[in-house]
């Protein structure tokens, strides 16, 4: 008697709500740390680190959330 293998196919449905806030939210909570990256480093003379974290967006990222707790 031979066994039937089968094979577990997933289907990738809609978006559910809580998934699209979250990605929604952390794109937010990203853009803002960048924004404020820019708008310090601008507002401080810091021009290097204003075209480091404009042309690179982790760089803005994470000087923005050091800023917010004062790391920086």
């Amino acid at each position: 008697m031979a066994m039937e293998v089968k094979m577990r196919v997933t289907r990738f449905g809609s978006l559910d709500i809580p998934t699209a806030t979250s990605l929604l939210g952390a794109a937010g909570l990203a853009y803002s740390a960048w924004l404020t990256s820019i708008v310090f480093c601008a507002a401080h003379d810091r021009w290097p680190l204003l075209v480091a974290s404009a042309s690179f967006f982790p760089v803005g990222i994470v000087h923005g959330i050091g800023i917010w707790f004062g790391g920086w």
